[in-house]
């Protein structure tokens, strides 16, 4: 085995990443064409086993009708690595540091004890975190949603961090599955 992120398991590593994105890429371009032929979200979301409304949210390019811009367009580029750090501050439970990229809704509704009372509910239900899958994001309105799966010793968690623009956390929900 070797550490070169050019060869061995890390080139491994490295060759699957870019195999997902480039599907995703494919999946993203066959379901605009699907649109373009009239096809329904229902119809979308039957082929990917998901609802119409998680194919929407994931796959649509609504129009905000304030200003008649593409809403996915404000997409935040960061917001994968954005929400790895908040759930690995989450993990680390250093609940002021989250609550830090709060926007005002969440920090006048979420102290610092719910969010240690969510991680310790998702710790008896799941055991010690271990590690992130990759984030997924996705819009939904005026916000960068991010799911990540979240492994833990005896079982997983899908967690889900919303952003506005700004960059400030919007959103933030752990499920134990």
């Amino acid at each position: 085995m070797t550490s070169a992120a050019g060869g061995g398991t890390l080139g491994e590593v490295g060759a699957a990443h870019r195999q997902v994105l480039a599907a995703q890429d494919l999946l993203r371009t066959a379901v605009d064409r699907a649109r373009a032929e009239g096809r329904t979200w229902q119809e979308i979301g039957d082929v990917l086993g998901t609802t119409r409304q998680a194919a929407f949210q994931r796959f649509g390019r609504p129009v905000d009708p304030r200003t008649g811009e593409p809403m996915a367009d404000g997409l935040l580029p960061d917001a994968g690595d954005r929400a790895l750090a908040v759930l690995g501050d989450t993990a680390a439970a250093r609940f002021e540091r989250v609550r830090a990229s709060f926007d005002e809704v969440m920090l006048g509704a979420v102290g610092v004890e719910e969010l240690a009372s969510v991680w310790a509910m998702v710790i008896g239900t799941a055991g010690a975190f271990e590690r992130f899958g990759e984030p997924v994001v996705h819009p939904a309105g005026d916000l960068s949603v991010v799911d990540v799966l979240m492994e833990f010793e005896a079982g997983h968690a899908m967690a889900q961090v919303a952003f506005r623009r700004d960059g400030s956390v919007a959103g933030l929900h752990i499920r134990p599955s």
